[in-house]
């Protein structure tokens, strides 16, 4: 049995194809933004030739992409309507009645995905209790539904009052709109996201049902192309939390796949990176378009429980669409190989948040970019070998390049490798400073940290971003160019599952609680026995977002398995305060704790990562191939640097820092006051000597 993981980038799509005794295929090519399924079909047919696994093996593919993130920013999903309770049109454009930026007298935030034409009040109430104070008008729903189908609306979001406590009327909403119009996409928020917070409940139901058609759409002609292939085994999607589901969990519930690329990172990061002893890290991902900065404690990457998305400003918390699902914690900034340079009105060099992407791409890649990239900067720099880019497969042109810094170069008067050396740096800034605010707000110090670089242009970036931080190593994998791929095949199936029941932790009604945790665990236990997993397989984490009376954000707490009664409530409390002083540094003596929400993470058991180094035939003296200029920003002019094979290093070899280690889809640069070796699973291990000059 072979596995693959595919994963869709901005300006590539990657592939790991991995067979049972650990021989492997790596695979990369430009995404087809048009049909990203093309893409996919081509990685994937490349791989399956290799020679490495027999086509009538059984396989298993697991898919990560960004179709979903795009459909909303892009504003490319389906002519959506909202049903909500009556007197609550206007929640999903009030929102919080918060200003993300205080003074902006032109304040904007992105349009909500339903416009207000679309929005509909409907006859019902629900108390926060779960009692019903007004009964649903179903000739009303009925009525509304079949003016609807007749308008050219193909999606309806159902979000009432307090279905969390009582989702009565949306189900019967759901029926309704069933018997009138059976061909209407329906969510309801009971479904996607049973919990409390309008807003953000509202916003997420709306984005489920917005992208459905166009998510199922692909997954299926995802499949098709699959079955041309003649692929005969199991096809999984990536979800945000960092597990996988099937196919038709994706298509019901898109939402959940926002960030399923970078939660692949992050996954990858934490499995590779305990595996070679350093449970504890800062996982690097930058690729063509963006990177991803997440930390990694106790081999977990940090999770989050809301995310945002068409932030009007990228950094900006509060200007994007919440989306309430579970998800990687992680902070993401248009910083990558694509990343555009420019003179603002004053002069100033700025690189990014814009991308050139895949289509046309950076200049050097010759496919009609004329912009000045991240990733010609590099090439002029001396980073990249022009005629060993993905191998030699891509041959990149120096002029083109060249040319494209000249045009920046002459605005500001410098010549084209300082500018170069300008642009590295600031995009070298900018991902240090998103990775200290990362770090500080979850109160964690970065000189104690190692990095995990990876992605296409992890590795260059990687150890000046490192210095910048003061953070003492660096780790950079084999494969770091599809670093993502590897967490797609260590995920487990898992889905998380919430329910919204406020009390004082003093006066819990256990049974209560207890049957909510049946409920969750029963419905997590039917979705994961249909992926193919055995009852036994499948094991359940309990959590509850805690706060003391007051607060307005909680804190997740372990729960314990069993059977719950007042006996645990000790428990209970000392976890809370445990958790509480971990993130801020101090407990609220004789403060009450309430409970907002309980959690249950179903889940099958953890991949192996079988990816094998054994075997490997190399004469570790002819790891260096030689030497070649590369820029030295301290001295001003080009230096001539050691080059390394990645393919011919061996386990215990050390060298010194300045060297340029390559592979066919990465680069690692090893600054001038570092020194690299390789561990026994052929990481480059790269140690910062911060008491020497560059």
């Amino acid at each position: 049995m072979y596995r693959v993981g595919v994963d869709i980038g901005g300006t590539f799509t990657d592939l790991l194809l991995v067979a049972d005794d650990g021989t492997s295929f790596i695979g990369k090519t430009l995404t087809t933004h048009g049909d990203p399924s093309v893409a996919v079909e081509t990685a994937m047919r490349e791989g399956l030739e290799a020679g490495i696994v027999d086509r009538v093996q059984t396989g298993t593919v697991v898919h990560g992409t960004t179709l979903v993130t795009n459909a909303l920013i892009e504003r490319k999903g389906a002519m959506t309507a909202l049903l909500t309770t009556e007197g609550f049109r206007d929640a999903l454009e009030i929102g919080r009645e918060h200003r993300y930026e205080l003074y902006d007298l032109d304040l904007e935030f992105p349009k909500p995905l339903v416009p207000r034409y679309l929005r509909f009040d409907v006859p019902e109430r629900v108390a926060a209790d779960g009692n019903v104070l007004t009964p649903l008008d179903e000739d009303f729903v009925r009525g509304l539904v079949a003016e609807l189908w007749d308008k050219g609306v193909r999606a309806v979001a159902v979000c009432y009052l307090n279905s969390f406590r009582n989702p009565a009327h949306e189900r019967r909403t759901q029926e309704l709109i069933a018997e009138v119009a059976p061909d209407i996409r329906v969510s309801v928020s009971a479904d996607v996201v049973p919990e409390i917070r309008e807003f953000q409940r509202t916003s997420t139901t709306a984005a489920n049902v917005y992208v459905q058609e166009r998510v199922a759409a692909y997954l299926q002609e995802l499949q098709q192309r699959l079955d041309g292939l003649r692929f005969s085994g199991s096809f999984f999607v990536m979800l945000s939390s960092g597990g996988i589901g099937t196919p038709e969990t994706a298509a019901r519930f898109p939402v959940r796949m926002l960030e399923s690329g970078p939660a692949a990172g992050a996954l990858a990061a934490a499995a590779l990176g305990q595996r070679a002893g350093y449970p504890d890290l800062l996982s690097f991902d930058m690729g063509g378009t963006t990177a991803k900065l997440c930390a990694v404690e106790n081999g977990y990457p940090l999770k989050a429980r809301e995310f945002e998305v068409d932030r009007i400003y990228r950094f900006r918390k509060g200007s994007g669409l919440p989306i309430k699902i579970p998800v990687i914690d992680m902070i993401e900034i248009g910083a990558g190989g694509g990343s555009i340079a420019r003179v603002d009105a004053l002069g100033l060099l700025k690189v990014g948040p814009d991308s050139a992407g895949a289509e046309p791409g950076p200049a050097c890649y010759g496919r009609g970019g004329t912009g000045a990239t991240v990733t010609d900067a590099n090439l002029i720099l001396g980073y990249f070998d022009p005629d060993y880019f993905l191998g030699g497969e891509m041959k990149l042109d120096v002029d083109a390049a060249r040319q494209a810094l000249g045009a920046v170069a002459g605005k500001l008067d410098m010549r084209v490798e300082e500018v170069a050396w300008g642009i590295h740096q600031i995009v070298n800034e900018n991902m240090a400073n998103a990775a200290r605010a990362h770090l500080g707000e979850r109160g964690k110090d970065p000189r104690e940290l190692p990095m995990y670089a990876f992605g296409g242009a992890g590795p260059v970036h990687g150890g000046h971003v490192a210095e910048l931080l003061r953070l003492p190593t660096l780790i950079s994998p084999m494969g770091a160019g599809v670093g993502s791929t590897f967490g797609l095949l260590a995920a487990p199936l898992a889905f998380d599952f919430v329910r919204s029941a406020y009390s004082l932790l003093d006066e819990l009604d256990w049974s209560f609680v207890n049957g909510m945790f049946d409920e969750m665990c029963a419905e997590g236990r039917a979705i994961l026995e249909q992926s193919g997993l055995g009852s036994g397989e499948i094991v359940y984490e309990r959590t509850a977002d805690m706060r003391y009376t007051g607060q307005g954000h909680e804190v997740s707490v372990p729960i314990p398995d069993g059977v719950l009664d007042a006996g645990h409530l000790a428990a209970i409390t000392e976890a809370f305060e445990r958790t509480y002083e971990h993130m801020y540094g101090r407990t609220v003596p004789d403060v009450v704790v309430e409970v907002i929400n309980w959690r249950v993470v179903a889940r099958g058991p953890e991949q192996p990562l079988n990816f094998s180094t054994q075997g490997r035939k190399v004469d570790g003296a002819k790891a260096r191939k030689g030497t070649r200029p590369v820029y030295s920003a301290g001295r001003g002019k080009f230096v001539e640097t050691a080059v390394y094979d990645r393919y011919a290093l061996t386990p215990g070899m050390t060298f010194p820092g300045p060297a340029i280690v390559e592979e066919r889809e990465s680069t690692l640069v090893v600054t001038a006051r570092s020194r690299a070796r390789v561990d026994d699973y052929l990481n480059v291990i790269v140690e910062f000597e911060y008491g020497q000059h560059a």
